[in-house]
């Protein structure tokens, strides 16, 4: 199958091209290459690619492919909510844009990373299945809830949407982000001895890895179309829901020498949502997934200590994305749109 991911170069792309490349798939890529600079340990990646802004693409971009897996985006909530125009510009027009592109060049199967997120406030400790009510707290969240409902609209008997609502990912990576829970903890507690609460651990969330979220993609590219056509699905395992307190202890655990400890302010987290991935489980039994979390905080930690991992390091801005961004825009690299400035592109 011919695949165009957009995003390729990003925390989960650089780990799904490579499983795609190994089922046979041919492989293109598309990405603005923001984070060219936040490579962690070694990438290796070679597949044809565009390097171009997910809001330029135009037919050319998309035509003769099967498949597009559609990962681009601005990637979290703290930087969905550094400017929540452009997250919606980018993460919600552009990316309906691309599906609407994508359709009409004859492209089949349409597959977009979504987000367990969007369930945002449930208000509830209960079971959220695929049919649970959404409730976005966040710019970041409230995209994703919009592209499912304007993609969902363009499926019909020849494109054929799909939606993962990926649980908070976790896991090593060579585009590693340290502004997502399991690793940011684990991070604090090998360079401080201190697993760091900044909340007050209370709210649920579910928790999948890197691999397993790729896992997931490549099952569902290849499904039959009568049962991943216009459904979204809840990426993870039902075992890996966790308060983030019980997240917080199993790091502790885990790391020699760290102790859980709260932050000054650590206040509730509205976000709490406890997901049922039996779903995937149910329709597509090609999807294995194979991490936990204990698996997941040793595989960290192994990396960390590879590296010679700093406070400095992970809290600095090569792997936060929004102090990267940050960094990019106060050195006048990229303009308040976040388009790389012409004579700089070519030179970092």
């Amino acid at each position: 199958m011919k695949v165009l991911v957009t995003g390729h170069k990003g925390y989960i792309g650089t780990i799904l091209v490579p499983m795609l490349q190994d089922q046979g798939h041919k492989v293109h890529g598309l990405d603005n290459d923001l984070f060219r600079n936040c490579t962690f340990g070694g990438l290796h990646q070679i597949i044809p690619e565009t390097i171009k802004d997910i809001r330029d693409i135009d037919i050319s971009d998309v035509e003769g492919f099967d498949a597009v897996i559609h990962l681009a985006g601005l990637s979290n909530d703290p930087l969905g909510n550094l400017n929540p125009e452009l997250t919606f510009q980018i993460n919600h027009q552009a990316s309906v844009r691309l599906a609407k592109l994508a359709k009409s060049s004859g492209v089949e199967r349409f597959l977009f990373s979504s987000s367990c997120s969007t369930y945002g406030a449930s208000g509830t400790d209960d079971w959220l299945t695929e049919n649970a009510p959404l409730s976005p707290v966040t710019p970041y969240a409230q995209s994703k809830v919009f592209v499912e409902q304007d993609v969902s609209r363009l499926a019909d008997a020849h494109f054929h949407p799909v939606f993962l609502r990926n649980s908070t990912a976790f896991g090593v990576s060579p585009r590693q982000r340290f502004d997502l829970v399991l690793n940011n903890l684990v991070a604090w507690a090998y360079t401080t001895g201190k697993v760091l609460l900044k909340s007050n651990g209370m709210s649920w969330r579910p928790i999948v890895h890197i691999e397993d979220i790729s896992r997931a993609f490549t099952a569902l590219l290849t499904a039959p179309l009568k049962a991943i056509h216009n459904e979204a699905f809840n990426i993870g395992r039902n075992q890996d829901n966790y308060r983030i307190k019980d997240i917080a202890a199993m790091v502790a655990e885990v790391v020699p020498g760290s102790r859980v400890e709260l932050s000054e302010n650590n206040l509730p987290d509205a976000r709490n949502y406890k997901v049922d991935a039996s779903k995937i489980q149910k329709l597509i039994p090609e999807f294995k997934p194979q991490w936990n979390g204990i698996k997941g905080v040793g595989q960290l930690l192994d990396a960390y200590r590879q590296t010679g991992l700093s406070l400095e390091e992970f809290e600095g801005i090569k792997y936060q994305r929004v102090g990267h961004i940050k960094y990019l825009l106060s050195n006048n690299l990229i303009n308040k749109d976040l388009y790389w400035v012409k004579e700089t592109k070519n030179a970092i």
